[in-house]
């Protein structure tokens, strides 16, 4: 991605939920139970991205610009249908997978600019 430019914090709203185990900084993560978030397999819809975890609690982004793991080069900037990838990054989903629309700003070094 392009350092000229940035989408760091924009929009950006965090909330705080209880962490079930293998929940990562900078991972795509579901929700697994009521106020609580999860590591999310291949294909699966994520709900944001973990910017904290401790002590059994995640801090996770919900909305706003947010940088994600993305190895899928078939990810490009637009309005993007994207799902889990099954080791806390991205990718574009395919048929039969939870995905959403999200818009994606900016690809690249095996990071996505994706507003939640």
């Amino acid at each position: 991605m392009s350092s000229k430019v940035s989408f760091e914090g924009i929009g950006e709203v965090n909330a705080t939920f209880y962490a079930a185990d293998g929940v990562e900084v900078g991972r795509a993560v579901k929700l697994s139970g009521e106020g609580t978030v999860a590591p999310c397999a291949a294909g699966e819809r994520f709900c944001g991205v973990a910017v904290s975890v401790k002590t059994g609690y995640a801090a996770v982004q919900v909305a706003g610009f947010a940088e994600v793991p993305c190895a899928d080069e078939t990810v490009t900037p637009g309005w993007v249908s994207l799902t889990a990838d099954g080791t806390g990054g991205v990718k574009k989903a395919g048929t039969g997978e939870a995905g959403g629309e999200y818009l994606v700003a900016a690809v690249g070094g095996g990071v996505a600019a994706v507003k939640l």
